[in-house]
Protein backbone atom coordinates (compact mmCIF):
# COMPACT_ATOMS: atom_id res chain seq x y z
CA UNK A 1 0.00 0.00 0.00
CA UNK A 2 1.36 3.51 -0.82
CA UNK A 3 0.66 6.14 1.11
CA UNK A 4 1.40 10.09 -0.03
CA UNK A 5 1.95 13.06 2.14
CA UNK A 6 2.76 16.49 1.09
CA UNK A 7 6.09 17.72 2.76
CA UNK A 8 5.59 21.15 1.06
CA UNK A 9 3.91 22.60 -1.42
CA UNK A 10 6.23 21.22 -4.00
CA UNK A 11 7.34 17.71 -2.30
CA UNK A 12 5.75 14.41 -2.06
CA UNK A 13 6.61 11.40 -0.70
CA UNK A 14 5.75 6.94 -1.61
CA UNK A 15 6.35 5.00 1.68
CA UNK A 16 6.72 1.49 1.27
CA UNK A 17 8.71 -1.41 3.06
CA UNK A 18 12.22 -1.27 3.41
CA UNK A 19 14.22 -3.92 1.27
CA UNK A 20 17.98 -4.93 0.87
CA UNK A 21 18.72 -4.76 -3.11
CA UNK A 22 20.28 -2.92 -5.55
CA UNK A 23 18.38 -0.05 -7.48
CA UNK A 24 17.92 -1.10 -11.89
CA UNK A 25 17.05 1.42 -14.22
CA UNK A 26 16.51 -0.46 -17.53
CA UNK A 27 16.14 2.07 -21.17
CA UNK A 28 13.98 -0.28 -22.94
CA UNK A 29 14.68 -0.69 -26.49
CA UNK A 30 11.25 0.32 -27.91
CA UNK A 31 12.13 1.47 -31.31
CA UNK A 32 11.80 5.45 -31.99
CA UNK A 33 10.90 6.64 -28.39
CA UNK A 34 11.59 6.33 -24.85
CA UNK A 35 10.69 4.30 -22.38
CA UNK A 36 12.20 3.92 -18.88
CA UNK A 37 11.86 1.87 -16.07
CA UNK A 38 13.19 1.56 -12.26
CA UNK A 39 13.27 -0.77 -9.43
CA UNK A 40 14.41 0.42 -6.33
CA UNK A 41 15.77 -1.12 -3.43
CA UNK A 42 12.00 -1.51 -2.15
CA UNK A 43 10.55 -2.64 -5.20
CA UNK A 44 9.37 0.88 -5.68
CA UNK A 45 8.72 0.74 -9.95
CA UNK A 46 8.63 3.67 -11.57
CA UNK A 47 7.67 3.91 -15.79
CA UNK A 48 9.27 6.75 -17.23
CA UNK A 49 6.95 7.11 -20.92
CA UNK A 50 6.06 3.87 -22.64
CA UNK A 51 7.48 4.70 -26.20
CA UNK A 52 5.41 4.38 -29.73
CA UNK A 53 4.11 0.94 -29.75
CA UNK A 54 3.01 -1.75 -27.16
CA UNK A 55 6.06 -3.45 -27.48
CA UNK A 56 6.54 -1.65 -23.47
CA UNK A 57 3.94 -4.70 -22.50
CA UNK A 58 6.82 -7.26 -23.11
CA UNK A 59 9.34 -5.39 -21.61
CA UNK A 60 7.31 -4.90 -18.28
CA UNK A 61 6.24 -8.85 -18.48
CA UNK A 62 10.07 -9.43 -18.17
CA UNK A 63 11.10 -7.65 -15.71
CA UNK A 64 8.26 -7.23 -13.15
CA UNK A 65 6.88 -10.89 -12.06
CA UNK A 66 3.87 -12.24 -13.49
CA UNK A 67 1.75 -11.85 -10.46
CA UNK A 68 2.53 -7.93 -10.15
CA UNK A 69 -0.07 -5.97 -11.82
CA UNK A 70 0.91 -2.75 -10.31
CA UNK A 71 2.98 0.10 -11.31
CA UNK A 72 3.78 2.55 -8.66
CA UNK A 73 4.98 5.54 -10.58
CA UNK A 74 3.95 6.61 -14.24
CA UNK A 75 6.10 10.09 -15.72
CA UNK A 76 4.28 11.38 -18.74
CA UNK A 77 7.52 13.55 -19.50
CA UNK A 78 5.19 15.08 -22.66
CA UNK A 79 2.44 13.97 -24.51
CA UNK A 80 4.50 13.08 -28.07
CA UNK A 81 3.14 10.31 -29.60
CA UNK A 82 6.78 8.35 -29.04
CA UNK A 83 6.53 9.04 -25.45
CA UNK A 84 2.81 8.67 -24.84
CA UNK A 85 1.06 5.27 -26.77
CA UNK A 86 2.72 2.69 -25.01
CA UNK A 87 1.69 4.40 -22.05
CA UNK A 88 -2.02 3.73 -22.73
CA UNK A 89 -1.59 0.04 -23.44
CA UNK A 90 -0.11 -0.05 -19.25
CA UNK A 91 -2.80 2.30 -18.39
CA UNK A 92 -5.37 -0.72 -19.70
CA UNK A 93 -3.47 -3.57 -18.33
CA UNK A 94 -1.95 -2.48 -15.18
CA UNK A 95 -3.13 -0.64 -11.94
CA UNK A 96 -1.39 2.63 -11.91
CA UNK A 97 -1.11 4.31 -8.45
CA UNK A 98 0.46 7.62 -9.13
CA UNK A 99 1.08 9.46 -12.19
CA UNK A 100 3.16 12.69 -12.49
CA UNK A 101 2.63 14.47 -15.71
CA UNK A 102 2.59 18.32 -16.87
CA UNK A 103 -1.20 18.32 -17.70
CA UNK A 104 -0.27 20.60 -20.98
CA UNK A 105 -3.05 20.27 -24.06
CA UNK A 106 -2.99 18.72 -26.90
CA UNK A 107 -6.02 17.76 -29.83
CA UNK A 108 -5.10 14.91 -31.13
CA UNK A 109 -7.66 11.28 -30.25
CA UNK A 110 -4.17 9.61 -28.44
CA UNK A 111 -4.36 12.35 -26.18
CA UNK A 112 -7.96 12.03 -25.56
CA UNK A 113 -7.83 8.65 -24.60
CA UNK A 114 -5.05 9.60 -22.36
CA UNK A 115 -7.11 11.87 -20.56
CA UNK A 116 -10.08 9.17 -20.38
CA UNK A 117 -7.99 6.53 -18.94
CA UNK A 118 -6.67 8.52 -16.35
CA UNK A 119 -9.89 9.70 -15.39
CA UNK A 120 -10.82 5.35 -15.38
CA UNK A 121 -7.77 4.66 -13.24
CA UNK A 122 -8.16 6.55 -10.53
CA UNK A 123 -4.65 7.26 -9.90
CA UNK A 124 -2.85 10.04 -7.42
CA UNK A 125 -2.30 12.53 -10.18
CA UNK A 126 0.54 15.19 -9.60
CA UNK A 127 1.26 17.95 -11.72
CA UNK A 128 5.01 18.23 -12.62
CA UNK A 129 6.73 21.88 -11.61
CA UNK A 130 10.07 22.20 -10.44
CA UNK A 131 11.60 22.10 -6.87
CA UNK A 132 9.21 18.59 -6.82
CA UNK A 133 11.10 16.05 -4.82
CA UNK A 134 9.82 12.75 -5.06
CA UNK A 135 11.49 10.09 -2.54
CA UNK A 136 11.02 6.41 -3.24
CA UNK A 137 10.65 5.23 0.05
CA UNK A 138 11.07 7.15 3.67
CA UNK A 139 13.63 10.00 2.70
CA UNK A 140 17.36 8.79 4.02
CA UNK A 141 20.37 8.48 2.52
CA UNK A 142 19.62 5.40 1.23
CA UNK A 143 16.73 6.02 -1.04
CA UNK A 144 15.99 6.84 -4.43
CA UNK A 145 14.38 9.95 -4.76
CA UNK A 146 13.55 12.25 -8.28
CA UNK A 147 14.24 15.68 -8.46
CA UNK A 148 12.08 18.07 -11.31
CA UNK A 149 14.20 20.91 -12.14
CA UNK A 150 11.64 21.71 -15.42
CA UNK A 151 9.29 23.16 -16.14
CA UNK A 152 9.87 25.99 -14.09
CA UNK A 153 5.79 26.80 -13.62
CA UNK A 154 2.78 24.93 -14.08
CA UNK A 155 1.47 23.71 -17.14
CA UNK A 156 -1.29 22.46 -16.64
CA UNK A 157 -4.16 23.02 -19.27
CA UNK A 158 -2.23 24.94 -21.37
CA UNK A 159 -1.06 24.79 -24.73
CA UNK A 160 2.54 24.86 -25.95
CA UNK A 161 3.53 25.07 -29.75
CA UNK A 162 6.69 22.67 -29.33
CA UNK A 163 5.31 20.07 -26.80
CA UNK A 164 8.87 18.70 -26.76
CA UNK A 165 9.88 21.99 -25.13
CA UNK A 166 7.40 21.08 -22.55
CA UNK A 167 9.12 17.78 -21.46
CA UNK A 168 9.86 16.73 -17.81
CA UNK A 169 13.42 16.95 -16.68
CA UNK A 170 14.49 15.25 -13.86
CA UNK A 171 17.17 13.79 -12.45
CA UNK A 172 16.65 10.35 -10.27
CA UNK A 173 19.72 10.38 -7.23
CA UNK A 174 20.83 7.25 -5.82
CA UNK A 175 23.20 7.55 -3.00
CA UNK A 176 26.11 9.15 -4.71
CA UNK A 177 25.11 8.33 -8.10
CA UNK A 178 22.61 10.54 -10.35
CA UNK A 179 20.79 9.72 -13.61
CA UNK A 180 19.84 12.72 -15.30
CA UNK A 181 16.29 12.58 -17.83
CA UNK A 182 15.65 14.83 -20.49
CA UNK A 183 12.80 14.00 -22.87
CA UNK A 184 13.16 15.84 -25.84
CA UNK A 185 13.45 19.07 -24.41
CA UNK A 186 16.00 21.49 -27.04
CA UNK A 187 19.09 23.24 -26.49
CA UNK A 188 17.01 26.25 -25.66
CA UNK A 189 15.90 24.34 -22.31
CA UNK A 190 19.21 23.68 -21.32
CA UNK A 191 20.54 27.17 -21.95
CA UNK A 192 17.63 27.96 -19.26
CA UNK A 193 18.67 25.72 -17.32
CA UNK A 194 22.10 26.54 -17.29
CA UNK A 195 21.52 30.41 -16.88
CA UNK A 196 19.35 29.31 -13.38
CA UNK A 197 22.49 27.80 -12.25
CA UNK A 198 21.03 24.21 -11.61
CA UNK A 199 23.12 21.23 -10.05
CA UNK A 200 22.84 18.98 -13.41
CA UNK A 201 25.81 16.79 -12.91
CA UNK A 202 25.26 13.25 -13.41
CA UNK A 203 26.79 10.04 -13.94
CA UNK A 204 24.43 9.10 -16.83
CA UNK A 205 22.62 11.55 -18.88
CA UNK A 206 19.56 10.38 -21.05
CA UNK A 207 20.07 12.08 -23.97
CA UNK A 208 17.91 14.66 -25.61
CA UNK A 209 15.05 14.21 -28.17
CA UNK A 210 16.75 10.33 -29.29
CA UNK A 211 20.22 12.70 -30.42
CA UNK A 212 18.59 14.90 -32.24
CA UNK A 213 20.91 18.04 -33.08
CA UNK A 214 18.08 20.04 -31.49
CA UNK A 215 19.35 19.12 -27.94
CA UNK A 216 22.40 17.98 -26.18
CA UNK A 217 24.87 21.38 -26.28
CA UNK A 218 28.61 21.27 -25.60
CA UNK A 219 27.56 23.73 -22.60
CA UNK A 220 24.61 21.64 -21.13
CA UNK A 221 27.64 18.67 -21.37
CA UNK A 222 30.15 20.53 -19.12
CA UNK A 223 27.22 21.40 -16.69
CA UNK A 224 26.40 17.70 -16.50
CA UNK A 225 29.55 15.97 -17.03
CA UNK A 226 28.11 12.72 -17.44
CA UNK A 227 30.61 9.47 -17.55
CA UNK A 228 27.77 7.24 -19.68
CA UNK A 229 25.21 8.75 -22.11
CA UNK A 230 22.06 6.52 -23.38
CA UNK A 231 20.62 7.14 -26.50
CA UNK A 232 17.03 5.92 -26.86
CA UNK A 233 16.56 5.40 -30.83
CA UNK A 234 14.87 2.99 -33.38
CA UNK A 235 16.74 1.33 -35.59
CA UNK A 236 15.06 2.47 -38.44
CA UNK A 237 13.72 5.71 -38.08
CA UNK A 238 13.69 8.66 -40.79
CA UNK A 239 14.87 11.76 -38.89
CA UNK A 240 18.47 11.02 -39.27
CA UNK A 241 18.98 10.48 -35.30
CA UNK A 242 20.73 10.05 -33.58
CA UNK A 243 22.24 13.31 -35.53
CA UNK A 244 26.39 12.71 -36.23
CA UNK A 245 27.03 16.62 -34.23
CA UNK A 246 25.92 14.60 -31.19
CA UNK A 247 28.03 11.75 -31.64
CA UNK A 248 31.15 13.94 -32.29
CA UNK A 249 30.65 16.17 -29.23
CA UNK A 250 29.87 12.84 -27.17
CA UNK A 251 33.24 11.29 -28.18
CA UNK A 252 35.14 14.88 -28.02
CA UNK A 253 34.37 14.88 -24.63
CA UNK A 254 34.76 11.18 -23.78
CA UNK A 255 31.47 10.42 -22.73
CA UNK A 256 30.68 6.49 -23.11
CA UNK A 257 27.99 5.82 -25.47
CA UNK A 258 25.04 3.29 -25.24
CA UNK A 259 22.28 3.22 -27.90
CA UNK A 260 18.97 1.04 -27.33
CA UNK A 261 19.50 0.57 -31.55
CA UNK A 262 22.80 -1.10 -30.88
CA UNK A 263 22.48 -2.54 -27.67
CA UNK A 264 18.78 -3.19 -27.26
CA UNK A 265 17.58 -3.15 -23.77
CA UNK A 266 20.38 -0.96 -21.57
CA UNK A 267 20.39 -1.55 -17.70
CA UNK A 268 21.89 0.14 -15.41
CA UNK A 269 22.36 -1.46 -11.60
CA UNK A 270 23.61 0.46 -8.68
Amino acid sequence: MIILAYLNVLAWIAVFDLGQDDLEIIFFDVGQGDSIFIETPQKHQVLIDGGPTSAVLEKLGKEMPFYDRTIDLIILSHPEHDHLAGLLEVLKRYKVENVLWTGVLRDTAEFEEWQRLLEEEGATIKIAQFNQVVWLGVPSDQTARIEILYPFENLEGQTIKNTNNSSIIARLVFQEKAVLFTGDAYKSVENELIQKNIDLKSNILKIGHHGSKTSTSEKFLEKVMPELAIISVGAENSYGHPNLEVLEVLERYDIKLLRTDQEGDVKIIY
